[in-house]
């Protein structure tokens, strides 16, 4: 506890047994005048009130000062011999007694409540400042805005200068309260100490350090994420012990919001690359729409001028290649997909793993040759979709192979045998007469 608290302190308590000593006297003096009328046989119960309005008032120790006291005057003003402390009356004595024991006991219940109440008072103010922290949190949506929030709240709830040091390498102030402020060198190296150890060090705690401040390490699950750096400019205690608890929960929601911050940046940034990747899909895909019948147009006019002969040949063999050249640039770049697009597909027990190039059947691996696996994989590339004839020759056997159906029949037959549960009664890979096959996988 600091040292002005003491004061404050002393000063509650001394008044706490003023006031006790006057509700005594009051409750002495109101017994005076009833006693001549009613007796002296329930003067005794007046003192209750005000030994339990002391303990409920001032605490335990100014009401067993009340009882005390109590006792006292009722020895001195209301039992034989008036005005002594001397008892000659058996009865006296055990009525003085039991006065002061009804009253201890009583000012004992009656402190206990108010303790009770106070530290539910204190729970309840605690939860509330926690909640508080929590709901201005929830309006933060990235590291800053956090930072901004909790140094504020921080320095507004402790009386003190607050810093957020963030705990990627190296450590960098995320956000500081009431004023914009600076950390020296030494002050980052014991930041990036307390998030390094995740422990806490500076000034006035157990891990003393040469600096002005006090470094808290903000924590989620097992790692230290960020520090908290406080301190007053007085010089004095930013936190006192009995204040820490209540620390530590605050810092908890900031290392919430940071984590909730973090996550939400990845889905903004996951949402980007998506976004960008489907912008990439579709000009990629209108490209090759725009470019492939024309690339096709120049292949037909190569191969006829070569049936005519009446062209240069090695200018019509350089335009082939070329154009040929050309075709396969494109059929690589249309295949180009984001990784996350790459996923193991599923046909019914089958599972077809483009980007680690496996095949298996019912958890089992299946061996295909380069041909057979060039087949398939184009099929996996457009499930659902008819790859015609001439697309599949020439992805999985080129250009020049373009017009070899059998080849394309031989392998067909081939992944139904490996693949097909009835190979004489195809589901997986479908034909399409006269036209191509298509990968089921519905």
């Amino acid at each position: 506890m600091s040292d002005a608290a003491s004061p404050r302190s002393a000063a509650a308590q001394l008044r706490g047994y003023a006031e006790a000593l006057l509700m005594v006297a009051a409750s002495t003096l109101l017994g005076l005048a009833l006693a001549p009328t009613w007796g002296n046989s329930a003067v005794d119960l007046l003192y209750l009130p005000a030994v339990i309005a002391t303990a409920v008032l001032a605490g335990f120790g100014p009401a067993l000062f009340a009882a005390l006291l109590a006792a006292l005057a009722y020895n001195f003003f209301f039992t034989a011999p008036h005005f002594t402390f001397r008892i000659d009356n058996a009865n006296d004595v055990v009525t003085v007694v039991v006065l002061f024991a009804v009253a201890a006991v009583t000012s004992q219940l009656a402190a206990s409540v108010r303790r009770q109440a106070r530290i539910a008072q204190a729970h309840a103010a605690r939860n509330a400042t926690i909640a508080g922290l929590a709901r201005r949190l929830l309006s933060c949506t990235n590291e800053g805005e956090i930072g901004e929030v909790s140094t504020r709240q921080l320095a507004e709830l402790f009386d003190c200068n607050a810093v957020l040091i963030g705990g990627a390498p190296p450590p960098r102030m995320l956000a500081s309260a009431p004023a914009p402020m600076r950390l020296a060198a030494s002050d980052i190296a014991v930041a990036a100490l307390v998030l390094d150890s995740g422990e806490r060090a500076g000034r006035f705690v157990e891990r003393s350090v040469p600096t002005e401040w006090q470094f808290h390490p903000v924590k989620s699950e097992n790692a230290t994420i960020a520090a908290i750096a406080l301190a007053r400019d007085d010089g004095t205690p930013p936190i006192r012990s009995d204040q820490l608890p209540l620390l530590d929960n605050l810092l908890d929601q900031v290392a919430l919001a940071l984590q909730r911050g973090r996550l939400e940046e990845e889905v903004r940034e996951f949402a980007r690359i998506r976004e960008r990747d489907q912008v990439r899909s579709v000009l990629l895909s209108t490209i090759g729409q725009d470019l492939k019948p024309r690339l096709q147009a120049i292949g037909s006019a190569v191969s006829a001028l070569r049936r005519s002969g009446s062209a240069d040949k090695a200018l019509v063999s350089t335009v082939g290649s070329e154009a040929s050249k050309l075709d396969r640039y494109l059929s690589n770049l249309l295949e180009l997909g984001p990784e996350s697009d790459q996923r193991p597909l599923r046909a019914g027990d089958v599972t077809i793993d483009l980007l680690r190039r496996t095949v298996m059947r019912g958890g089992e691996n299946v061996h295909l040759t380069p041909k057979q696996y060039g087949v398939l994989a184009e099929l996996a590339k457009h499930p659902g979709r008819v790859l015609s004839h001439a697309h599949l020759l020439r992805t999985a056997w080129g250009p020049a192979q373009e017009g070899q159906v059998e080849y394309l029949r031989v392998a067909v037959r081939g992944l139904r045998q490996k693949l097909e549960r009835d190979p004489s009664r195809p589901l997986l890979i479908a034909n399409e007469p006269a036209v191509g096959y298509r990968l089921n996988v519905g």
